[in-house]
């Protein structure tokens, strides 16, 4: 091609523009020299195609901004081992937060066990859904290096200041006098106002530190792999595995070493534990440095989805067949106009967003962002709300997930925790879903893949929806089982006189009937999670892939919030104190109807599943589309 521009009808034969928008054959011809413009700038997605470096502008750079010189002193293995220590620390002191404050709450600053619980699940979505902020300016300004930096040092000070709070005596309120039955009847001092605004204050501290780590870490750490590399789908693949099994890694000690920690030598020194953890993982992300592979900051996202919306708002009115039109508008050469992107050829689904790259005589030589955007930039907001559905189909999993992290707790406090003779901490239950995806983990390139290979075809088993698909289905069984076992749990403790004590544990009923839900969810996460990261990463556009990884963080954020929402509702319409009804949710779990909550969170995954299937089933993968697009344009480039 002459040039690089998508160009106008005006360079077809004469013909009237409407003749030409109906012509077959003529559409056909500018449809391919649409495709050859954007193939040249994806090549890099095809191995065999590559013909020397990167292309469009997705080149890796130094920490300073400047091209890596010898790509082989940096990246692969080697640094992205350094970032999963970082997230191994993270994922400890959030899960080590999460198991141990609603206790700490509860005992120690004397609030009502549901109040406690919801403060937690506030700061468990709080940190997850604003993970979007921290994507943003890692896209838009920052990079994923430093955005990481900043937030996990914000991090290491909101745990800090959570040490204070269980070791320094002016922070609490007075202990002297509160056994455990003074806390059941709420007769212990309460905190003063001052006092739970500081833990509050100090709690979305380290959510803020958190939301800003967890879209850059497995994104950065996909970064340091060779995209042009014919083993870049399998290292990606093993990658998103292996990071997951640092997450779990990191929960497994704060269900257990953190617990004994707390159970040995107090609040102070658990918490103090985790501040010590983030430490040590921030000094081995900075030692890291001189390893990373970097990517340009691309400039601010929302402002580019902002500017699609105003441009295709003003032109909403112009027809394609306009006398004036001179076609979709892209920038000539085979870079984009984004930095740290290449070009995105364009699809013709979400039309209307189309007339933002709509261009006219009237836009003239440099147009204004607002009034024309290039077709990679419309492109860039259609792959953002094509992947909405996704990730937003896997909020019922972080619901049932948040659900199990506290209600399950509260059965276990009804059941007999010994394993042989040991006894195992009421806290430590929640360690065997991290044992689960631990196991499967480990065993996922040895029995899985190859066993779902035969079945599939697909060179790792399953595809990436395949997977989120398969973790939602066994979340649905994980509910089930766990309703099915609270009513029997229930009746049992009924039965045999237990109905008042609901903190006693029944000797002859065993807590690891719980194992069962726990796995099961445990392999629903390990599936669906595993599965939408690398989705994310690899489908989202260039510039944006800490938004996109931000998604999968932000459907978690939202599952908490939904789960206190639902909880609250539950408790308003099925209680009722002056008529001396208890809630499914009550205090005593042996009155309260636990099971119905579980049933009820089965049939709306049932409900969540089937719309997961609808909009999995219409998705097309974008290396697909690339894939079919070379398929189309061989013969003309051939001839």
């Amino acid at each position: 091609m002459a040039s690089k521009e998508i160009r106008s009808p005006d360079s077809l034969p004469e013909r009237s523009h409407a003749a030409v928008a109906e012509d077959g054959s003529v559409q056909a011809a500018r449809r391919k020299k649409l495709g050859m413009h954007f193939l040249e700038s994806d090549e890099r997605r095809f191995p065999a195609a590559i013909s020397g470096g990167y292309v469009g502008g997705t080149t890796p750079v130094t920490l300073r901004g400047k091209p890596i010189e010898d790509l082989s002193k940096t990246g692969g293995w080697v640094a992205a081992f350094f970032i999963f220590g970082n997230e191994m620390a993270e994922r400890m002191a959030y899960f080590g937060l999460s198991v141990n404050m609603v206790a700490f709450m509860f005992y120690v600053m004397h609030r009502p066990f549901t109040s406690s619980a919801n403060a937690v699940n506030n700061f468990l979505g709080i940190s997850q859904a604003s993970s979007v902020l921290g994507g943003f300016l890692a896209d838009a300004f920052l990079g994923r290096y430093w955005t990481i930096a900043i937030f996990t040092t914000i991090y290491l000070i909101g745990l800090t200041a959570v040490t204070l709070i269980a070791t320094v005596g002016v922070f609490m309120p007075n202990q002297s006098h509160c056994d455990q039955l003074s806390i059941l009847l709420g007769s212990c001092e309460q905190p003063k106002p001052w006092q739970m605004t500081y833990l509050y204050t100090v709690l979305y501290i380290t959510a803020f530190g958190a939301a800003g780590i967890r879209p850059c870490v497995s994104s950065f750490g996909a970064d340091q792999f060779d995209e042009r590399s014919r083993d870049y789908k399998a290292h990606l693949d093993r990658f998103f595995n292996l990071f997951y099994l640092s997450v779990t890694i990191g929960a497994i000690v704060a269900f257990t070493m953190v617990v004994y920690i707390q159970m040995k030598y107090g609040w102070g020194s658990a918490f103090g534990s985790l501040a010590i953890a983030m430490g040590i993982s921030n000094v081995i992300f900075f030692v890291g440095t001189p390893l990373y592979r970097h990517r340009l900051p691309g400039g601010s996202p929302l402002t580019r989805v902002a500017q699609v919306l105003v441009a295709a708002a003003r032109k909403r009115n112009v027809s394609f067949s306009h006398s004036d039109f001179l076609g979709l508008y892209e920038i000539p050469g085979r870079r984009s106009a984004i930095k740290g992107s290449g070009k995105i050829e364009h699809t013709d689904e979400f039309r209307c967003l189309d007339k933002a790259a709509l261009q006219l005589k009237e836009d003239g030589v440099e147009p204004s962002p607002w009034k024309l955007c290039t077709v990679t930039q419309v492109e860039e907001v259609k792959i953002l709300i094509k992947l909405l559905p996704i990730p937003a189909c896997t909020i019922m999993l972080s619901v049932i997930l948040t659900e199990f992290l506290t209600l399950s707790v509260q059965q276990a406090y009804t059941l007999n925790t010994h394993l042989g003779h040991l006894k195992l901490p009421v806290t430590c239950m929640p360690v065997f879903p991290g044992l689960s995806i631990f196991l499967i983990l480990s065993l996922y390139y040895s029995t899985f893949a190859p066993l779902t290979r035969r079945i599939t075809g697909h060179p790792q088993g399953a595809s990436q929806l395949q997977r989120v698909g398969l973790g939602l289905a066994v979340s649905i069984l994980s509910a089930a089982w766990a309703g099915l076992f609270e009513r029997y749990r229930r009746n049992y403790a009924i039965k045999h006189g237990y109905e008042a004590l609901f903190l006693t544990q029944m000797a002859s009923l065993s807590a690891y009937w719980l194992l069962i839900q726990y796995c099961l969810i445990g392999i629903a996460e390990v599936f669906c999670i595993v599965g939408l990261l690398e989705f994310l990463y690899q489908e989202a556009p260039d510039a944006m892939r800490s938004i996109g990884s931000a998604y999968a963080a932000i459907a978690g954020g939202l599952g908490c919030f939904v789960a206190t929402i639902l909880n609250n509702i539950v408790r308003s319409v099925t209680g009722n104190e002056a008529g001396g009804r208890p809630s499914w949710l009550s205090q005593n779990i042996n009155t309260g109807r636990f099971d119905y909550l579980y049933w009820l969170l089965a049939v709306l995954s049932v409900i969540n599943f089937s719309a997961f299937l609808f909009f999995a089933n219409r998705y097309e993968y974008r290396s697909k589309m690339i894939a079919e697009m070379q398929v189309e344009l061989k013969p003309n480039a051939d001839g």
